[in-house]
């Protein structure tokens, strides 16, 4: 059985030592009381729902999976999946950072990215049923009108009733535009809505007694394509009045998917006959409503690898230690066991370490992303909120492909050190893959992702944003570029920091001449400045480390850290090279190819 230890020292690192969030937080009135024992006392209790309750569903429910009754279109969920769930609603954890006005506690975005890092390592299929109801509240937070909020938001926040976003069709995933799910006005400021949806995460299932979807439709006198889409609120059943449930309205799960992994989420195809609804924000503008529910998403799909990556190399960490095979090529390690266990293999370690350095180096990338997204909404200063705003957009795109890419890599990297036992289902490893593997996929593909990022966040605007993050890059080089203990760690970013600036500008060239030269380029670009932003952050936490150290610590928690620094930028970092080689090798290469392609 798959083992979990939630990682609250490396947490507590990155959020105190690293990152310093309590002072940054001072400077936000809402957050301005908050000490460090209140955040550490919430994770502690977080990672043990986490590894105490989550945890032991997640190798049972992905061999049950979700059963759909085709009579009466209901979904019912694993063993125990129900149970946890009302423990987490009961526990108060759907609130932990929602707005008090509707039943929130209001601790920082932080917190709750770290709980649900937990939650994912624990079980990615079930936290995606309360992690989808997050982001409909962000989406009706944001936009929703005032009786919108007022019925729905307590039942989310609360997580008494769970969310949705409904979005892809049959014949349309990534191009909205494509879209043809109708709603008609009924004159009294409700909308029959009329369509079908597919791949609906947690779209139907049996924890929740309502689930409140968020559809995309067109209204009968919509313009064409993406600027002719209105978003719709539409509740599995109506809701009263006095708030209690009415009648169900039309839509149905008509069916499951069966899919390669994440077998215990209720992947749900959707019906909508003549569904009753009512609009969100403005007609014609459902995609900007929309958007922040996806971004939320994207943010949260990195979490879900981060998730995956850490619990992945926990258990092959324990394995490797206990598994015995061949001798060490340097002379036996064991000697009282008739083989040397497989952790003093080279190769071995490279595995293990790689999932260390992406989990880590994730983590970081992460919280930081959760700290600058906390003063995007709440800092007093209109400059800090419009760059922090700025940067968590550029980092999004990263955060969702560059640690889902990882995260696909580590857990087959820790599958390989399992050998063969890796390959069957009790010791979990198996299944870590198989989640980690849809990842890349929704939320925007990560090709789609990494055009965002070169095409949208960076050249659109002569990279201005790019080099926004790039003085905290300056600056960090400034302060540790004279300490020869540093030099391992800042002269590598230095250098990337530097050809960054350059490779930017080339491409950009080429894709004012041939925009196909931005798509060709674009998948390693993002992966490169993924390196570059891990390569700022593991910088950051060396330096910590090696203060840590030279003021006479012994915890070998920070000499730990800087092995698994060195070894990231001795065996990881360098794939940038390769990668901006092959971006400036051209699009001709991949167009000019119809022979081969016949």
């Amino acid at each position: 059985m798959p083992i979990y230890t939630p990682p609250l020292r490396d947490m507590q690192f990155v959020m105190h030592e690293v990152l310093n969030v309590v002072d940054e937080f001072k400077a936000l009135p809402k957050h301005a009381d908050l000490d460090a024992d209140t955040l550490n006392a919430v994770l502690e209790e977080g990672g043990k729902f986490a590894a105490e309750v989550v945890q032991p569903l997640n190798l049972r429910g992905d061999a049950e999976g979700c059963t759909l009754d085709k009579a009466t279109h209901e979904v019912t969920t694993p063993t125990g999946f129900k149970d946890a769930y009302a423990q987490f609603v009961e526990g108060g954890w759907a609130a932990l950072s929602c707005d008090p006005e509707y039943g929130g506690q209001g601790l920082p975005l932080l917190i709750n990215q770290c709980f649900y890092e937990m939650l994912n390592s624990a079980s990615q299929a079930w936290t995606m049923y309360p992690g989808l109801s997050h982001g409909a509240y962000e989406a009706l937070h944001a936009h929703g009108t005032d009786e919108q909020k007022k019925t729905f938001l307590p039942k989310l926040v609360s997580g008494e009733w769970t969310g949705t976003m409904c979005l892809t069709e049959p014949h349309c995933g990534t191009d909205l535009g494509l879209l043809t799910t109708r709603a008609e006005p009924q004159g009294d400021g409700t909308y029959r809505v009329t369509g079908n949806k597919i791949f609906i995460s947690a779209g139907e299932h049996d924890l929740a007694p309502n689930i409140i979807h968020l559809v995309l439709a067109r209204l009968p006198d919509a313009p064409k394509g993406s600027k002719g889409i209105s978003l719709f609120l539409v509740p599995k059943y109506h809701v009263k009045p006095d708030g209690s449930l009415g009648e169900r309205n039309p839509i149905f799960c008509t069916g499951l998917e069966h899919k390669m992994g994440i077998h215990a989420n209720a992947t749900a195809q959707l019906s909508l006959d003549g569904a009753i609804g009512t609009l969100v924000g403005e007609p014609n503008k459902g995609l900007q409503a929309m958007f922040v529910m996806m971004n939320t998403a994207r943010l949260g799909v990195g979490n879900q690898s981060l998730g995956l990556t850490e619990v992945a190399y926990q258990n092959a960490l324990a394995y490797a230690k206990e598994r015995l095979q061949m001798r060490s090529l340097s002379g036996t390690k064991a000697k009282d066991k008739p083989a040397d266990p497989i952790i003093v293999h080279p190769d071995v370690r490279k595995m293990l370490l790689t999932a260390k350095a992406y989990a880590e180096g994730g983590r970081a990338m992460a919280m930081y992303g959760a700290m600058i997204a906390e003063k995007a909404h709440h800092h007093p200063d209109d400059k800090v909120r419009k760059d922090s705003e700025e940067i968590l957009g550029l980092l999004t795109p990263i955060v969702k492909a560059f640690l889902t890419d990882n995260g696909f890599a580590a857990t087959n990297h820790c599958m390989q050190v399992f050998g063969g036992h890796g390959y069957i289902h009790e010791t979990g490893a198996e299944q870590f893959v198989r989640d980690a593997r849809i990842n890349m996929i929704y939320e925007g593909t990560n090709t789609v992702q990494s055009l965002d990022l070169l095409g949208r966040k960076i050249l659109q605007n002569q990279g201005a944003t790019l080099k926004k993050f790039g003085k905290q890059i300056e600056a960090l080089i400034a302060e540790e570029g004279v300490n020869e203990k540093m030099a391992e760690f800042i002269n590598p970013l230095a250098t990337l920091a530097d050809q960054m600036t350059k490779f930017t500008t080339e491409i950009g060239f080429k894709g004012f001449v041939n925009a196909d030269e931005v798509g060709g380029a674009s998948v390693d670009y993002l992966r490169v400045a993924g390196h570059l932003v891990f390569g700022y952050f593991f910088a950051r936490m060396a330096s910590v480390a090696l203060k840590k150290i030279g003021e006479g610590s012994t915890d070998p928690f920070y000499t730990a850290k800087l092995q698994t620094a060195r070894f990231y930028f001795a065996r990881l970092f360098p794939e940038t090279a390769s990668l901006m080689r092959t971006a400036r090798s051209g699009v001709a290469n991949l167009l000019d190819t119809d022979a081969a392609l016949t």
